[in-house]
């Protein structure tokens, strides 16, 4: 195939020989191809990281919550028919949140439950799919309860647990008042401990959700009993919603509910509850787009400096092209295509590298992990059990455009540099 006198001459110039000038042109091309893969890699990774999160989020999360700010909902029969029929809302639940205690052979252990009714939120969350062991079981007193929090406490599939509530020690915390006060009607020690009421269930299920903190500190359990548990008769802490559109939940309805329903309840979204989580999330993605882009840059000043000891080193060829009637525009053409050459050899090098280390990231999770002695992804902090990864077409489309781009502007200078060589004082030299 015949080729262009510039991409030729350019091919020709970098073309691995046995000089240095050589082993510049591979460390060059190196430099491009590894920050190329290092930006493909961390975008990739954090795009999945956002994507991920959402997803585990949108399993979990209802995508609407009416409640009030301070005080438990009363009344939400009423309050749940009107938000029935409502247009668009598919599902709703009722729900009671909050932190409990967990008492297993006499050890205590904090966490998070929530009540509910089985049957509707089923068709809220569809949270059967996440019961990994045992059954989705909350008829009587039953309770299912987390993989890792099980995995703290011992706990079993038909196993019982204490339960503790706040109401429990806030009795118990006015009867102490009292005793220290020396108050004349003061119950006994042997009455206050009668006070302290957890409720016994059996774990009839375990669930995994993927999210290690959802994992590590939830339990569910019957509306009644946690109702019991905080002192409830008929009150809930909340309404959950659920949508065909989780967007449109958070853009359209929720402002409709809110100026329907008034300044006395709140309608908040699951972006409304997970926000600070992904602005962080999407802060984190922009500045290392910018600190990892800088390795390409590193790479586009190497090129310069390859294509101006080439000048260097070729001012006897570029001086009898010049003698021989070349035009500066042809000799610039020459430079700016061996930074157009590098540039689609250091993405094609780059994305392919960059394809192989997202494909098998668990593994190279696992080597780094292995030569370094220390965890490289820990779910603890991560919330996730193995790297995510999302290649987006547009990020790459990005990518690819601005590393061609740096490549083929590094060029710039040394090619207006040799079309500015005079072909008598070269040929005067060599």
């Amino acid at each position: 195939m015949k080729l262009p006198f510039s991409f030729f001459l350019a091919l020709r110039y970098l073309k691995p020989k046995r000089s240095f000038l050589s082993v510049i042109s591979v460390i060059t091309l190196a430099g491009v191809t590894i920050g190329i893969m290092v930006l493909v890699v961390v975008i990739a990774v954090m795009t999945g990281f956002h994507e991920e999160l959402r997803r585990k989020i949108l399993g979990h999360d209802p995508h609407l919550v009416v409640a009030r700010e301070a005080n438990p909902l009363v009344n939400e029969s009423a309050l749940r028919k009107r938000l029935d029929a409502e247009p668009g809302v598919l599902a709703t639940s009722p729900f009671v949140m909050g932190p409990v205690l967990f008492e297993r052979d006499s050890g205590f252990m904090p966490a998070k439950m929530r009540g509910i009714y089985p049957k509707m939120e089923e068709k809220l969350l569809n949270v059967s799919k996440y019961v990994k062991w045992g059954e989705y079981d909350l008829d009587g007193d039953k309770c299912i309860v987390g993989i890792e929090l099980a995995r703290q406490l011992g706990i079993h599939v038909h196993d019982k647990v204490l339960v503790h509530g706040p109401t429990n020690f806030k009795t118990l915390n006015d009867e102490l008042k009292k005793l220290e006060e020396k108050d004349p009607n003061a119950k006994s020690i042997k009455d206050i401990r009668g006070l302290v009421r957890p409720v016994e269930l059996e774990v009839t299920g375990l669930f995994e959700s993927g999210q290690f903190q959802f994992d590590q500190e939830y339990l569910l359990l019957p509306l009644h009993i946690a109702q019991e548990l905080y002192g409830f008769e008929d009150e809930v802490h909340g309404i959950a919603i659920r949508t065909p559109d989780p967007f449109w939940a958070d853009k359209v309805l929720k402002r409709k509910l809110q100026s329907e329903l008034g300044p006395d309840l709140s309608v908040n979204s699951w972006i409304d509850f997970n926000r600070k989580f992904f602005e962080a999330v999407e802060m984190e993605r922009t500045l290392l787009f910018f600190i990892v882009a800088l390795v390409v840059v590193v790479a586009g000043f190497s090129i310069t400096n390859t294509l101006i000891t080439i000048t260097f080193q070729k001012k006897r060829d570029i001086g009898v092209l010049k003698a021989l009637g070349a035009a500066p525009g042809r000799i610039i053409r020459v430079f700016m295509a061996q930074g157009v050459v590098v540039g689609i050899l250091g993405n094609l090098l780059g994305f392919g590298c960059a394809a192989a280390v997202i494909h098998w990231r668990d593994q190279v999770q696992a080597a780094l992990a292995k030569i370094t002695g220390q965890e490289i992804f820990p779910k603890e902090v991560y919330q996730f059990d193995r790297i995510p990864a999302e290649i987006v077409p547009r990020d790459m489309l990005i990518i690819g455009a601005l590393s061609f781009g740096i490549c083929v502007i590094a060029a710039v200078v040394p090619a207006w540099f040799a079309a500015r060589l005079d072909p008598v004082r070269a040929l005067r030299e060599e």
